[in-house]
């Protein structure tokens, strides 16, 4: 299933300075009952967002209408827990499409890789000075610029590099799952598979 190309995204962003969210807050084991990668992002961290009676919690960042954006700068250690690929699916199907932390866990950020969201990570230095300029000002935008590999905080100018893996990056900015980066290259692999290498 393509997604869409992620090139350079200039947005706003949403704190969340929790360390080691798991998928299992990120979206609860009772809503995996779906196969298709719709609708999740109405249970994004369901059970911090909702009280038992479905009333939002008005504490809750996802909840506050001055913080906005694409992108979800979150604490050390996100993703960990469960392999679920489900967690991926509701961050994307709600709207991120990067998550900035320290730390990630690898099974979560393969599976976000994969789906079109970008897991950006940066030293614990960089990430407070992230939660410090939208403390001062929610409408605070950052730049993640994909092909040099760098995330900037606009407002002051600063910015720090990040890694990925080179296959996974050709992927995210052409728009390619797996299956696509194969159906793209399918010539190719007829040609390998027909000549006399063998």
């Amino acid at each position: 299933m393509a997604y869409d190309k992620f090139t350079v995204l200039t947005s706003s962003a949403v704190p969340m300075p929790i360390e080691n969210v798991d998928t299992d807050q990120i979206i609860p084991a009772r809503f995996l009952k779906a196969t298709e990668r719709k609708g999740f992002g109405d249970n994004l961290f369901r059970d911090w967002r909702y009280n038992n009676d479905d009333t939002p919690k008005q504490d809750f960042v996802l909840n506050n209408p001055i913080y906005e954006g694409k992108i979800l700068v979150a604490g050390k250690n996100f993703g960990s827990g469960s392999s679920r690929e489900h967690a991926a699916w509701a961050l994307y199907d709600y709207g991120f499409r990067c998550v900035v932390s320290s730390f990630f866990a690898d099974i979560f950020k393969g599976n976000a890789l994969n789906i079109g969201i970008l897991p950006v990570t940066v030293s614990a230095g960089f990430l407070e000075k992230i939660f410090t300029a939208i403390e001062a000002d929610p409408k605070t935008a950052l730049e993640v610029n994909l092909a040099e590999q760098k995330i900037i905080i606009l407002a002051t100018g600063e910015a720090e590099s990040f890694a990925i893996n080179g296959y996974k990056k050709h992927n995210m900015m052409n728009g390619f799952d797996d299956i696509d980066y194969l159906q793209n290259i399918k010539e190719e692999i007829a040609t390998f598979a027909t000549s006399s290498l063998y």
